[in-house]
């Protein structure tokens, strides 16, 4: 063909390389098409560095943030962990690196230096973690560890416990559980119970009117929260002065909530675990039976032991017989002597009311008992003046309600 001079391809549907159709009539050798030019130029480059690096930006801010939402649900979720000896450890709310190794090294195995204090239930220890985190320890007496519908239950009945949230009711972190021993990992009270407080003269002096008021508030808080805000209500079983404790500012918390119910889980309301003698309601000896008033005639004997600075003892069988003695002694013959006597008139109305609530709690009837929840209402109620001397007010108006509200509300 190098001698062809002309040649005509139109009609042919012919195509270049780039693609489009050779429409020209005719073309004059040598046959050409025409080259295709490049379609990205610099300032198309420039365009998709910065789309793709600010798309880099985006997908890293994207991870962070998923990381620390996923970060914040793991601290909110019960950590559990499994050692090689079949140990079961539980901590809610913490940091996750607690290990059984740990509790036994912090208090040298249970050393009894470390024993801060005995209940019915089992012992307290102050233990130091590693972390420099100081927790207290609530070992329980029990020997059904080992049995695994306990060991379910058990860890079930703690994590109905790590729910509670109240100002007035100690934490409860978690709970470590093996062959040896199970125990309860609780926040640090400093002062530690009300009971050790009180039977300390000096530390009694530091407890005056005003703080004793405020703890008797903050236990009425704390139950009237556990019988009527709980799903399903909390019974305590065992309201005692060793069971509430104190923080630095002589702030109450209650303790050992709902450690009947861990200890022996498939009764309700029936069970030999049923607090302290002292505290006990009348009415369990021939009923058995636990309910929230008994809870309220617990708190009526913490009221009157923190007015009186100890535990009421053969004061409460006078209370009971109603003799004329009892009711024609002045309030001012049982306080507690300790503390400088109340000046303020609306600390003085407070301790009156607060003990005539005590008195209505240790009704040896549970029906006319008030209800934790009235109690801490009447607490709460505006500040009422007294009409007469505090000096003269006797138990025997204390003991009858009508008689001394309406003497305060004059």
């Amino acid at each position: 063909m190098t001698n062809l001079e002309y040649l005509d391809l139109s009609y042919n549907s012919l195509k270049c390389p780039t693609g489009k159709e050779l429409d020209l009539f005719s073309f004059y050798p040598p046959l050409h098409c025409p080259e295709s030019t490049p379609e990205y130029t610099p300032q198309v480059a420039i365009i998709i560095c910065v789309v793709l690096a600010f798309s880099v930006f985006c997908l890293i801010i994207l991870l962070q943030l998923a990381h620390k939402c996923l970060f914040k649900t793991r601290q909110v979720q019960p950590t559990k962990r499994a050692s090689k000896n079949g140990d079961i450890l539980s901590v809610w709310n913490y940091d996750g690196k607690i290990a059984f190794e740990d509790i036994l090294k912090a208090t040298e195995d249970f050393d009894i230096r470390y024993c801060v204090g005995t209940g019915g239930y089992g012992s307290v220890y102050r233990a130091q973690l590693p972390s420099g985190k100081v927790v207290a320890l609530k070992k329980l007496h029990s020997s059904e560890a080992e049995e695994v519908s306990f060991r379910k239950s058990f860890e079930n009945e703690v994590e109905t416990l790590t729910k509670i949230r109240h100002k007035n009711i100690i934490r409860l972190y978690g709970f470590c559980l093996n062959k040896r021993s199970m125990f309860l990992i609780y926040e640090y009270m400093e002062r530690g119970s009300l009971f050790c407080v009180l039977s300390d003269d000096l530390e009694a002096v530091e407890l005056d009117w005003s703080k004793r008021i405020n703890v008797i508030k903050g236990i009425s808080y704390a139950l009237s929260y556990m019988h009527h805000d709980c799903t399903p209500p909390i019974v305590h079983r065992d309201v005692t002065s060793t069971n509430i404790l104190l923080n630095s500012e002589f702030e109450a918390f209650v303790s050992d909530y709902g450690t009947a119910r861990l200890l022996d889980p498939d009764t309700s309301n029936r069970t030999m675990i049923a607090g302290t003698y002292g505290y006990i309601a009348p009415e369990f000896a021939y009923t058995m039976a636990i309910t929230e008033k008994c809870d309220v005639y617990s708190f009526g004997v913490v009221v009157l032991e923190m007015l009186m600075g100890k535990h009421p003892g053969e004061f409460l069988s006078s209370l009971s017989s109603s003799s004329s003695s009892i009711q024609n002694m002045l309030l001012t013959e049982i306080i507690d002597h300790r503390p400088s006597p109340p000046r303020n008139r609306i600390v003085e109305s407070d301790i009156v009311l607060i003990t005539t609530l005590g008195f209505a709690c240790l009704n040896a009837k549970p029906m006319y008992r008030p209800t934790m929840k009235l109690v801490s209402q009447q607490l709460l109620a505006r500040k009422r003046l007294l009409a007469k001397r505090f000096s003269d007010i006797s138990l025997g108006q204390l003991m009858f309600p009508a008689e001394i509200l309406l003497e305060i509300e004059k």
